[in-house]
């Protein structure tokens, strides 16, 4: 049993000592060692690997069998000759390659080095170009899929649907009579009617905000070679804000007004130009351009809201799940 045990300790010190160790088949000079194939230290310079090698391969070159039977042998052995001479004549591979020796355990590191300079060379500027392209292309085409069927959502909606149909009517688009010589069938008619209604609401309606269309302006490549414009622009707006009205005191005009009031609702261009159109009259009366109006103002309105809400039934029946445990508490049917 001891005899056992010591063979296999002897085993294990000859792996942990072999130059084979931590080798990989498969990567390099597989389980043998680049160097030792050349006949070559690891200190060696370029010159005497290359000197090694053509040593070596006028020995085993395959021209040199004397008999049939050897030639598989010095072709093999001439492959493995000329697979050394590769690695370590390649400063890149060599680095690669010592780093292996002196980091056996890392095998997944090594894998990577050994397959990346396989891998194809491409300019970073053309894959950050590509990348850039392809999520404008998405942004864009997503931005015409949302106004689409925000469009059509528009179309059903009664409060649109009405006023687009009067309008339609009124320039003689729809409700015509209808001729003996129109050969269209009824559903033809309707899918026209549906098509010019779409069109009214897109072209002749108020529609901004949320529902508006798409602007290639708004794409991450355009935005990008814009940058360099919009960045002088703030520039020259900034310096202008200072002169006038921090440093001359001017009074804001009805544009700076509007751009306070806009930074201090924190709303997006969409929004603003929503809010700005319903409330502007409101904004304009109780100065909220004024910082200490607005905080005011929007006190005002988080407390209506409130009082809406604490009369509202369905708010109420919210709070009372909310109070039972909210999403988990455990249901048996209705109470």
């Amino acid at each position: 049993m001891a005899h056992i045990c010591e063979t296999k300790m002897l085993i294990f010190l000859f792996l942990l000592v072999s130059p084979s160790y931590g080798f990989l088949d498969g990567l390099y000079c597989g389980l043998e060692n680049c160097y030792e194939i050349l006949g070559v230290t690891r200190d060696a310079s370029r010159g005497e690997i290359t000197k090694g090698y053509r040593k070596l391969a006028r020995k085993w070159h395959p021209d040199m069998a004397s008999k049939a039977e050897e030639n598989e042998e010095f072709t093999k052995m001439f492959q493995k000759i000329a697979n050394a001479y590769e690695i370590l004549r390649d400063d890149e591979q060599r680095e690669n390659y010592n780093y292996m020796l002196d980091n056996p355990d890392e095998h997944l590191a090594n894998y990577y080095r050994y397959y990346r300079r396989y891998a194809p060379k491409v300019d970073i500027r053309i894959v950050i170009a590509v990348t850039l392209t392809i999520i404008s292309v998405i942004q864009y085409w997503g931005a015409w899929n949302n106004y689409n069927a925000a469009i059509n959502y528009l179309c059903k909606e009664p409060k649109y649907r009405i006023q687009a149909v009067g309008i339609a009517k009124a320039e003689g688009l729809i409700g015509q009579k209808r001729d003996r010589k129109d050969k269209r069938t009824k559903e033809e008619i309707r899918n026209e009617e549906e098509e010019i209604i779409k069109k009214v609401i897109e072209e002749k309606m108020d529609i901004r905000g949320g529902y508006s269309k798409p602007n290639i302006k708004d794409i991450l490549w355009i935005q990008l070679i814009l940058s360099p414009y919009y960045l002088v622009q703030y520039i020259i707006w900034f310096g202008r804000w200072v002169w006038k009205f921090w440093i001359c005191r001017e009074e804001y005009g009805e544009e700076e007004k509007l751009y306070l009031i806009k930074k201090y609702l924190k709303a997006s261009r969409s929004q603003w130009e929503l809010a700005k159109e319903e409330n502007f009259d409101e904004y304009m009366r109780k100065e909220l351009w004024i910082k200490e109006n607005f905080n005011e103002w929007k006190r005002e309105k988080e407390e209506e809201m409130k009082a809406k809400l604490a009369e509202s039934a369905r708010y109420k029946s919210f709070r009372r799940y909310m109070k039972k445990g909210g999403p988990g508490q455990m249901s048996f049917g209705p109470e």
